[in-house]
């Protein structure tokens, strides 16, 4: 839901700031509009119940909504048998800056990045992150399949394999994700509510159980691994309800190969604006829930040292009969990314279990517990 997640409100952005800002010997004179020179303004395709997913064609870019994203992550596992976590999250930003304006330098279309690596070992996240207008060579998104990149970081799509490839600070990695069955339709159809108000919604289904296989580099060490990731692909214009602060979301690949997705929209009080979430059994057909058979209640909390927010990381969830503990791989999984999508929140790999014993493993996302999250 990035994931996943977290397109602050678009002339906030770092990334918009300066893209919507190319230096004077840029840009001929006559492609430099004011705001006075401004057309009506735009309108963002809205998102709609009863329109049918279509696929190979909705794996790729819809570039008439406001935000889109697609969002991988997973627990890996190195030759030694210790486990890490990693995300891959590419935006697309539909700016509503620079529609008409014929200019190659115009920022109408931005792709942001956040990519991580959770370390047990190192305590905290390895995480960096990328921004570009779409064009000029920096950044592009595919329609009809899914292929997204800005500079040298990629998320793409080949037959029926993902790939990604990231070159961060300090770590990289260079995984192919394979699913294992059809996309999982959350919601009504694909079509899924973010609020009592239908008009709050988005389109998202996930790609649960995908097998990975790959490399991890960390400072310098490339090294083979294994797993199993989750996949993400949703695209709203009207995401955040009125009041929403931020929300907390979680994905689950189940032992028993059944895949678990649920979230909330959290009010600034921490009440629950609206619930939802989808159980697709192993072999069978997914299963949307409604608000009152999901709840979300935190246990333990655990204080940034870099920001002071404070998270609460390990959670009962209540799934219709079911009840799940998650808790964390480790405790400090927030991914500060101010410099390009200008939040901060908390984005990690955790445990779920059921009458004490471990059924799954899965992510856990967490915004808007410092500043208030504004999403298209």
């Amino acid at each position: 839901m990035n994931r996943r997640t977290l397109l602050i409100t678009l002339a906030s952005l770092p990334v918009l700031r300066a893209a919507a800002a190319p230096e004077p010997d840029q840009v001929p004179e006559s492609n430099r509009a004011s705001e006075s020179d401004q057309t009506p303004p735009v309108v963002f395709d809205p998102v709609l119940p009863g329109r049918t997913l279509s696929f190979p064609s909705d794996h790729g870019a819809h570039p008439g909504f406001r935000t889109e994203w697609w969002y991988a992550t997973g627990w890996l596992t190195l030759p030694d048998g210790s486990p890490l976590g990693f995300q891959s999250t590419f935006f697309r930003v539909r700016t509503g800056i620079g529609e008409h304006n014929p200019s190659a330098f115009a920022p109408r279309q931005l792709i942001l990045a956040h990519a991580a690596i959770a370390d047990p070992r190192l305590g905290r996240l390895r995480h960096d992150q990328r921004a570009a207008r779409v064009g000029l060579g920096r950044a592009g998104c595919a329609t009809g399949q899914t292929g997204v990149w800005v500079g040298d970081w990629r998320f793409e799509q080949d037959a029926d394999r993902y790939r990604a490839r990231i070159d961060g600070d300090g770590f990289g990695y260079d995984l192919t994700l394979v699913p294992d069955g059809p996309p999982m339709l959350n919601g009504a159809a694909g079509f899924s509510r973010k609020a009592p108000d239908p008009s709050n919604a988005s389109y998202y289904y996930s790609r649960p159980h995908l097998q990975v296989s790959g490399t991890v580099t960390l400072d310098g060490r490339r090294q083979a691994v294994t797993g199993l990731a989750w996949l993400d692909h949703e695209w709203s214009s009207e995401y955040l309800p009125p009041g929403a602060k931020g929300w907390d979301w979680m994905a689950l690949n189940l032992n028993d190969g059944s895949a678990l997705m649920a979230f909330r929209m959290r009010g600034a009080a921490g009440q629950s604006i609206w619930s939802a979430a989808t159980l697709r059994p192993a072999g069978g057909a997914a299963e949307a829930l409604p608000p009152d058979a999901v709840a979300f209640e935190p246990l333990r909390r655990w204080r940034s040292p870099r920001t002071g927010i404070e998270y609460p990381i390990e959670w009962r969830v209540r799934i219709g009969t079911r009840t799940l503990r998650l808790a964390p791989l480790m405790d400090d999984q927030e991914l500060d990314s101010r410099r390009s999508t200008g939040t901060v929140y908390w984005e990690g790999a955790v445990r779920a279990q059921e009458d004490g014993r471990e059924v799954g493993r899965g992510y856990l996302e967490m915004t808007g517990y410092g500043e208030t999250i504004r999403v298209g």
